[in-house]
Parts: C-alpha cells; sequence; structure tokens
C-alpha cells in the first residue's frame, strides 16, 4: 500500500510537498548534486509552474516501474496541457487510483482488475466529516459509477502513454474491457422555454440579468463553451470579420480555431454584453471591478455561476418555465437546432463529429415511413 500523505499533499507527484503556499520536491538522498546541492527543492508558487520547473530538471527521465511511477508522469507532462479546470478533478482521480493500484507493477495490470476496481467504487460511501470552521458534522458522499469511469478513463490514458513513452509494448486493456456507460444527459431546451428566459426583466439597467441574456444569445447562436465565451476580449476576439477563438481547452496541443462570422443577430448580442458592462473592460464579460470571471490560476468561474444560479432561480419562480437548464444545454440546443451534424461540428468547434452526435444532437431524428403497399 501506498504510505498515507498529509491532506494537502495528496494528489501530488510522489516526493512532493505544499509548504507556507509553495510546491517543494523532497530530493532522494545521494542526488542532491542535481538539486542545486538540496535537499528540499522550491519549485514554485502556483501549481503549473511546479510542473514546469520539475519537468525540466528531470528532463523527462524518469523511471517507471510501478503504476504510482507512471501516475507521476502523467501529471508532470499530461495533465498540465489539459484545462486548468481539469488539473485539480484530475489529481483527485489520480489519488484514488494510486491507493489501489500504485504499488502494481506496469506488467501487472489486467482487465480483471479494471472490473474489480469499476465494482468496488461504484457504491457509494458516506463518510461523516467535522468541519474544522463551524464544528459540525457535515455529510460526504464518495464514489459512484460516474466516478469511477472517469478514474479508468484516466488510467487506460496514462497507459496509452506508457507504450508511446516506450515502457510498455501494448495498453493492458483498452479493446478488453467493456464497461456499461452512463445515460448522456437528454435535456432539449424549447424556443418557448428561451423566450420566457430572454423577457425576464432586469431589475436595473446594468446588471446581471442582461448580461446573462446577452451572453445567452451569443451562446444559443454561436455554441461556444463556457471557458471560451468568458474569455471573450473585446480587443482580440471581436474583429471585423467575427468572433476569433482559438478552444482554450485544447490550445496547448492542436487547439481547434474557429471564426464565428457577423450576422446582423450576433452584431447586436455583441453590442448588448457591451453595452450591460458595469465597467468599461477589455473582457466581453466582467465584473464591476473590470476583471473577467475566470480565475486562470485555478479555471474557476465561481462569480458568474452565482450569477447563473440566482439567474435561473428566477426564471423558474417568475417565469412558466418549470425546468431548470444548464450551460451544456445551451451548447446542446445550439447544436441539436443545426441544419446538419457537420454545421453542428463546427459551431461547437468539436474535432471529431461523433462526440457531437452522441452528446450534443438531442432532438429525435425525424424518419419518413415507406410507402405503404397498394
Amino acid at each position: 500500500m501506498v504510505k498515507k500523505r498529509n491532506r494537502e499533499n495528496r494528489g501530488l507527484p510522489s516526493r512532493w510537498q505544499l509548504r507556507h503556499g509553495a510546491y517543494y520536491y523532497q530530493v532522494p538522498p545521494g542526488l542532491e548534486a542535481q538539486w542545486d546541492g538540496k535537499k528540499l527543492f522550491r519549485l514554485g508558487k502556483a501549481l503549473s509552474d511546479a510542473y514546469k520547473t520539475w519537468a525540466a530538471r528531470l528532463e523527462n527521465n524518469i523511471e517507471v516501474r510501478t503504476i504510482d511511477d507512471l501516475l507521476d508522469r502523467y501529471l508532470l507532462e499530461v495533465v498540465p496541457t489539459k484545462a486548468v479546470s481539469t488539473h485539480e478533478q484530475q489529481r483527485i482521480w489520480v489519488r484514488q487510483l494510486r491507493r489501489v493500484f500504485g504499488d502494481l507493477p506496469i506488467t501487472g495490470m489486467r482487465p480483471r482488475l479494471v472490473y474489480r476496481y469499476v465494482d468496488a467504487r461504484s457504491k457509494k460511501k458516506t463518510t461523516v466529516l467535522k468541519n474544522e470552521d463551524t464544528g459540525k458534522d457535515e455529510r460526504k458522499v464518495t464514489g459512484g459509477r460516474v466516478t469511477a469511469h472517469r478514474e479508468i478513463e484516466v488510467l487506460s490514458h496514462a497507459f496509452t502513454k506508457a507504450v508511446e513513452w516506450g515502457y510498455l509494448d501494448r495498453h493492458p486493456f483498452r479493446g478488453e474491457v467493456r464497461l456499461k456507460g452512463e445515460k448522456s444527459r437528454d435535456r432539449y431546451i424549447e424556443d418557448w422555454e428561451i423566450i420566457e428566459a430572454l423577457a425576464l426583466p432586469p431589475r436595473r439597467k446594468k446588471g446581471s440579468v442582461l448580461a446573462i441574456q446577452a451572453y445567452m444569445r451569443i451562446k444559443l447562436m454561436t455554441g461556444m463553451a463556457r471557458s471560451d465565451l468568458l474569455r471573450l476580449r473585446v480587443d482580440q476576439h471581436i474583429k471585423g470579420d467575427g468572433i476569433h477563438i482559438q478552444r482554450h481547452k485544447t490550445e496547448t496541443s492542436s487547439g481547434k480555431r474557429t471564426v464565428y462570422q457577423w450576422s446582423p443577430e450576433l452584431t447586436a448580442a455583441v453590442e448588448q454584453a457591451k453595452v450591460v458592462r458595469p465597467v468599461l473592460s477589455p473582457f466581453l464579460f466582467c465584473n464591476k471591478f473590470g476583471r473577467g470571471y475566470i480565475d486562470e490560476e485555478t479555471g474557476s468561474t465561481d462569480g458568474w455561476d452565482s450569477m447563473w444560479q440566482r439567474f435561473m432561480n428566477r426564471v423558474l419562480t417568475d417565469t412558466k418555465v418549470i425546468e431548470s437548464f444548464t450551460e451544456h444545454d445551451m451548447r446542446a440546443k445550439c447544436a441539436s437546432d443545426a441544419s446538419t451534424l457537420e454545421q453542428a461540428r463546427a459551431l461547437l468547434s468539436h474535432a471529431d463529429a461523433r462526440t457531437t452526435d452522441r452528446i450534443y444532437r438531442r432532438k429525435p431524428e425525424r424518419v419518413d415511413p415507406l410507402k405503404g403497399v397498394a
């Protein structure tokens, strides 16, 4: 079993520590010369900077014998290339995988172990923890089939990289494990529901309701992801021929680039977003201090999420809409209302139309019946 680590260090690569707001590497005995003669080497204050420093020092020469070693390299090289908002979630999944598979040699993974893991993790567990701030007991539910599947997806990708890095000749369980898939969300927002939400009267001339309504209009016409929409800058992305974006989720790799060309409706929605901003700002959507809603360090959008929740509560209270909808539901409506699958794929900036079709095209397929036999 992997040695239990302090809470703040769980999910970090082996021998990493978080101390006084910065990340440190505990140098193995005998290797101090490679780390400026230090036993405890400061990697950086931000997690992204710590990964970069560590990668530069190790020059990718990591000896991988166990799954714990493999997950170390995965955290070092793969996770930082993904969207910032996924880093913490993937660290949690890696931490859980370490507990079970950490000491296992990478050559020892078998399909049956994956099935056992999913079966065990699919059983939700309720833990009672004491809140250190309030002193009250709080119930925490962990596990579940969806969580188990996400964890195995990370493990599978780590083994794919192991083959790429030359540690293995073949993936130990890809194509040999068939997990029961989760049901995709199928909420389709009807046009009348959108009309109701857009007709909700604001309480102020420049307030969150008007900003969210402008945001909804742009999202329903373009299908842009939240991270891309909230990062839009008037001085960088709003150009003469349209809205220019590079999918933030993938910009560290190939980065799908898209230009949403101007239409009268899209132009009007962008102008509305500019007008209702509380202050002048480079961002199309900003708070009262002129800053964007995304924390670039963590990828979180807490302020925007709170605004959206308040808006949706008003929609359910003050309109005829009885079922809430999410950001993804609006993105799915854009894809569903597109005339063709290819148009939907292009709007959502997907590289693979299968993702668009499986998750975002939610209207029922309409089929003409065969002509009856005379």
